[in-house]
């Protein structure tokens, strides 16, 4: 056995094992505590020392774990680092009569003598909210007893060292005279409730400020941050005298010389309130709320918001009507006058302006920040803006929408995601993101309607690494570009060569256009015109010319059947660059690389409903054939394109361009000796009613710009803006939790990047972690979201507490830098550990703040004027006689006592005894630990 080192009981790990035992028809939990140890060689030791005394009785003289911060009642009471514990198992049963505990007690006396056990057993008796124990334990020539004593009302001769030591030298009943001295372990707690001097900083948003800009001094697009108040509730400060002999020391009814300023060992903890109210938890959770909601926007603004004049009903068949009118849209100057336009006059008609969720300034406000655009002359790129606030796109933080599947920080979507996170905290609740939401609606079909791009989103086709609804409005986006593209190619002139569409730039593997191009174009008399800009037709919708239609355009009689020689009469046409090094197979003309369609770029939603179609055609030949055929789509314009712009090609040529795998190439010597390449097709290209022969043989040589276009980009931005009009608050809360999530946590990282606590940085780390795994399915569950939050919640509130104690300690103020990094040190303790050790006790920097603390809430406290403060931090002696009121009365008194006599007889061996007592406002205790010896 080994002696305890300090700390351990707090620092140490315990473990328990419980089980359930019945005796006499009432059943028991039987639980073992103990202190995880380093593995000795008790055994041999044991046999050595056949007469030692148990390890609980000789921790009794142990004076380094005298007052644990952290640890079971019986290990502060008594001093145990192993014990088990008999109590009646149902929570309400207890052990009341006198005659069950004596039969408890008796029956733990002999299972000890039978088993040989040395380890204290105690029985829980009376209720379990007084604590209360009994216990014994047994060894070699030597049994201890453990009794307590509990009462409600403090005795008035037992508020002091002096009764408690006639208690003690009672209890033992020592025979000796004179009695050997007693060494004593005092402490007493001060409580710190009134910080009086320092009032809590955080103030309430300012609502009104909204309309500025601002809300409550933040920025749009800015979260909140902080407790409402004060998360620090208390200070504990416990001064103590771990070693003190009986008679250098007096403390009676009279008089004290217990002084705390001249305590040798000061430590403080600090009581935190309970769930402090904290903005940025309260503004994630109030969102979260809205995903419980089932309401539609319609419920929630009234119809009527949604009608217009003349018309009963407002759905998606008169957009679609006014887009086939032959009159054209008129594109007006974008202006928030522009943005906010139909639905706020419905809404005003019929509701009146004070009745709106939103009132025009709050929206005017939030639509500028959300489309910057709008207030410029002519509309912004649709890519996305880098603002100078967000963390660049390279790192970690930025990155972060990828773990989370929310959207990056400086994109529309997150912008919205805050706006509408702030609306329904602070104007108007569920009808004010309702409200908005409709806003948003109306203004990305004014936005598809005339042409503007959407901004603070990446261009390209949608990112499905981030949330569905920004692969939406990506998707939007894309429309918007195309439609802009091929309007603004109506207007061009047909000789403009520098107009190829963008993104056209052939295939994996290409290379960017080169400085011959338009010479080439030239001497083939190809006009350089994108597939967009060819129709002058008010046509939405692009057909394929018929054979006959094609080959007489091309100059050809209409019996032809366009084969491989019939084809290369053909005019080149589609032509994007020469490839450096591949010629035709059978003319040996360059082959060009063609202009082609770019792939219709689709949302995840999109794949999903792909996959489950074809999914469904089942593994038949006729249903492999028509899958095969919805996915040769692209190859089939793929190679029109290419036969347009090679007249004269072969599948093999394709193949050599589009695939370079699928054509293999070896060498042989020919008939007259010579090495030479020759090439095939591969096997898989050889295969009987192989996709890729039927598609050639289906082609025709139609260059990019005629043929029926891959991505309709008017249906899908009518989906689109349909899919955005019919969804519910609660669907678009689901839809950007993730990204006010996302917000949150970059909000705490930045937060505590200025306090710096390590403590912070491990759950920061284990949130993302946690969130990461969450969000990334398609319907996290509600109590798994619940959780992330009432992280980030914990998260804030301790880095409030730490912004607390900085301010109650003046870490500021400190001039010295090595005073300033001792108090963060310590604050920094105070928030993770539970009691710290004040270096210097009342002396050391700490203390003398700490002390300071006391006088200043004793003196507000019975109003005290200044002067009179003065005085007392005077001498020592008359701090002394005015110590009462620089600390207020110890809330709590602990005394140990110990000792070792012979017992029962004066010729037994003598053995340590010990007697703990607590004495607090209302409560009173004695756990007494008497050990006999052999007589």
């Amino acid at each position: 056995m080994f002696s305890l080192i300090s700390g351990i009981f707090t620092s140490g790990t315990w473990e328990e094992k419980s089980d359930e035992i019945s005796f006499a028809d009432f059943k028991f939990s039987v639980t073992h505590h103990y202190l995880v140890q380093e593995s000795t060689d008790k055994e041999g030791k044991d046999e050595l020392l056949e007469d030692v005394i148990p390890q609980s009785m000789q921790d009794l003289l142990g004076m380094n774990n005298d007052f644990p911060p952290r640890a079971h009642c019986l290990v502060r009471w008594y001093g145990l680092r192993e014990f088990v514990v008999i109590a009646p198992a149902a929570h309400s049963d207890a052990v009341l009569s006198e005659s069950k505990c004596n039969l408890l007690l008796s029956s733990v006396s002999i299972a000890l003598g039978n088993t040989g056990c040395q380890v204290p057993l105690f029985v829980q008796i009376h209720h379990k909210w007084r604590r209360m124990y009994v216990g014994e334990c047994q060894g070699p020539g030597v049994r201890t007893d453990f009794e307590m004593v509990h009462l409600r009302k403090v005795p008035n001769q037992y508020t002091h060292l002096s009764g408690l030591l006639d208690i003690f030298k009672s209890k033992i009943g020592c025979p000796l005279t004179p009695l050997p001295p007693v060494s004593i372990a005092i402490r007493f707690t001060y409580v710190l409730q009134d910080w009086q001097q320092y009032f809590w900083p955080q103030q309430p948003p300012d609502i009104d400020a909204l309309v500025g800009g601002e809300v409550g001094g933040l920025e749009f697009g800015k979260l909140p941050f902080g407790a409402c108040e004060d998360p620090i509730s208390e200070l504990h400060l416990a001064t103590t005298w771990p070693h003190l002999t009986e008679g250098i020391i007096v403390d009676n009814d009279v008089y004290s010389d217990l002084d705390p300023i001249q305590a040798p060992h000061w430590s403080v903890r600090v009581r935190k309130a309970e769930n402090p109210q904290c903005l940025l938890g309260d503004f994630v959770t109030e969102f979260f709320k809205i995903c419980r909601r089932k309401e539609s926007t319609d419920e929630i603004l009234g119809r009527s918001a949604f009608e217009e004049e003349g018309k009963e009903t407002a759905d998606i068949t008169h957009a679609l009507s006014k887009l086939t009118e032959p009159a054209s849209v008129p594109i007006h100057k974008l202006s928030v006058s522009n943005m906010v336009h139909t639905a706020k006059k419905k809404i005003r008609k019929h509701r009146g302006v004070e009745e709106s969720p939103l009132n025009n300034d709050v929206l005017n406000t939030i639509l500028l920040f959300l489309f910057p655009d709008a207030v410029s002359e002519k509309p912004l790129d649709g890519t996305t803006s880098t603002d100078n606030n967000n963390p660049p796109s390279e790192s970690e933080d930025y990155n972060l929408y990828n773990q989370f599947k929310s959207a990056p920080s400086d994109s529309l979507t997150y912008k919205l995601a805050l706006c509408l996170c702030m609306i329904n905290f602070y104007h108007g609740g569920l009808k004010g993101v309702a409200h908005l939401w409709q806003e948003f609606v109306l203004e990305m079909r004014f936005r598809w309607e005339n042409n503007f791009l959407i901004p603070g989103l990446a261009s390209g086709p949608p990112d499905l690494r981030c949330c569905l609804l920004h692969q939406k409005l990506q998707m939007l986006n894309c429309c918007i570009e195309r439609k802009k593209a091929r309007d603004e190619g109506k207007k061009t002139s047909a000789s403009d060569v520098t107009n190829i569409y963008p993104g056209d730039a052939g295939k994996a593997g290409d290379q960017l256009v080169p400085d011959n191009l338009k010479e080439t174009d030239k001497e083939k008399g190809e006009v350089g015109k994108s597939w967009d800009s060819w129709s002058d037709s008010e046509e939405e919708f692009f057909e394929c010319l018929s054979d006959t239609e094609e080959l007489k355009g091309n100059g050809q009689e209409s019996g032809k059947k366009g084969g491989p020689k019939e084809m290369a009469n053909l005019r080149p046409e589609g032509r994007l660059y020469q490839h450096g090094k591949l010629t035709l197979l059978h003319n040996g003309e360059p082959l060009y690389i063609p202009v082609t369609q770019e792939p219709a770029p689709m949302t995840e939603d999109l794949l999903e409903e792909q996959s489950e179609v074809l999914a469904k055609l089942g593994t038949s030949a006729e249903g492999a054939h028509l899958r095969a055929r919805m996915q040769s789509a692209c190859l089939l314009s793929d190679m029109e394109s290419f036969k347009a712009a090679n007249p004269g090609c072969s599948l093999e040529d394709f193949v050599r361009w589009y695939s370079p795998r699928d054509y293999i190439e070896e060498e042989v010597i020919d008939e007259k000796g010579n090495v030479v390449l020759k090439g095939e097709l591969s096997a898989r290209m050889k295969i009987p009613s192989n996709m890729w022969v039927e598609a050639w043989e289906t082609a025709k040589p139609i260059p990019a710009r005629r043929q029926r276009r891959l991505f309709d980009d008017t249906r899908e931005a009518e989906k689109v803006l349909h899919y955005l009009a019919i969804q519910k608050p609660a669907d678009l809360a689901r839809h950007l939790l993730p990204c006010v999530i996302h917000a949150a946590v970059l909000k705490v990282k930045e937060e505590e990047s200025l306090e710096n606590i390590s403590s912070v940085k491990k759950i920061i780390k284990q949130i993302i972690s946690h969130s990461s795994k969450v969000l990334h399915f398609p319907n996290p569950e509600d109590k798994k979201l619940e959780e992330i939050i009432h992280q980030i919640t914990n998260v804030e509130a301790l880095i409030a507490r730490a912004r607390s104690l900085k301010a109650k300690f003046g870490t500021e103020k400190c001039e010295q830098e090595e005073e300033k990094e001792d108090l963060e040190r310590f604050v920094s303790c105070l928030l993770e550990q539970p009691e710290v050790l004040v270096t210097g006790a009342g002396r050391g920097h700490a203390g003398r703040i700490i002390h300071k603390l006391f006088v200043n809430a004793q003196r507000a406290a019975a109003m005290t004027p200044p002067e009179e403060e003065l005085k007392r931090m005077g001498s020592p002696e008359e701090r002394r006689q005015n110590s009462v009121s620089d600390f207020p009365p110890p809330a709590g008194r602990e005394f140990i006592l110990r000792t070792t006599v012979p017992r029962p007889a004066p010729y037994s061996k003598a053995l340590p005894q010990r007697m703990y007592s607590v004495l607090t406002k209302e409560d009173f205790r004695l756990a007494v630990k008497i050990i006999d010896g052999d007589v």
